[in-house]
């Protein structure tokens, strides 16, 4: 026996409340403390308002502030921080859930904070529980297939220049871009130039009250659309009618 109370990373939304995995709900219950991450630019969790309609005591529940600063340096040393954080509760017994959005292993910032924790607590009992990635989300919303027949398909952070995309978008049937921020407007101009924004899908902020989804970007507003929270499914060529 350890001694460490158990640690159970899970992944919430993103996108209308109850996108959740049954096991993870009782997780949630089981935990003494809940941890929710926080950008340091929101004044609330989005992690938290995914769990509407799951009755959590208040007292159980404990914001982190998150920095997304793009010194690997100073990331290092704030997953350091946090998983120390999250390890004294561990030390003292108690269960700990550690929220993140969307699926907990795709592109996500849990994965850093599970691997410190293991170092930090090597015989740490722990389990992950897979959530809902938002391209998923996204496309349930619309109604896009993410891949049909003998498709290929590309699941990527958004790359610094347009013509590494542009490649990648040749190269591939659809592509799934994520991360894509303040690159927007230059990503929008090489779809409108490649003539396939009308095939095209975006999605920001599932579920929210500020929602943003688009079946055809060839008119969407850069500078409305960006923010945090974005996903764009790139189709190469018009969806291929397979039915009757």
């Amino acid at each position: 026996m350890s001694g460490f109370g158990t640690f159970w990373g899970i992944g919430v939304g993103p996108g209308p409340a109850g996108y959740i995995p049954l096991a993870a709900v009782e997780a949630l219950r089981l935990a003494d403390v809940v941890f929710a991450p926080r950008a340091r630019s929101a004044e609330t969790s989005v992690a938290l308002q995914c769990l509407a309609g799951i009755d959590i005591p208040a007292h159980k529940l404990r914001e982190i502030e998150f920095n997304m600063d793009p010194d690997r340096g100073v990331l290092r040393a704030h997953y350091a921080q946090l998983a120390e954080t999250i390890a004294v509760e561990l030390r003292a017994g108690r269960n700990v859930a550690y929220l993140t959005i969307g699926d907990t292993l795709t592109y996500s910032t849990y994965g850093y904070i599970l691997a410190t924790l293991c170092e930090l607590l090597p015989s740490l009992p722990q389990r992950t529980f897979p959530g809902i990635t938002s391209y998923a989300a996204a496309a349930a919303a619309m109604g896009w297939p993410l891949g049909e027949g003998k498709e290929r398909t590309l699941i990527l952070p958004c790359p610094e220049e347009a013509d590494a995309l542009r490649r990648d978008i040749e190269s591939h049937d659809i592509v799934v871009l994520m991360k894509i921020g303040a690159r927007l407007p230059w990503v929008l101009d090489l779809l409108r130039a490649m003539d396939i924004a009308e095939h095209c899908a975006f999605a920001r902020r599932l579920g929210l009250p500020d929602e943003m989804l688009s079946a055809d970007v060839g008119s969407l507003n850069a500078t409305e659309a960006m923010g945090y929270l974005a996903t764009l499914l790139i189709r190469k060529t018009p969806r291929e009618k397979r039915h009757a």
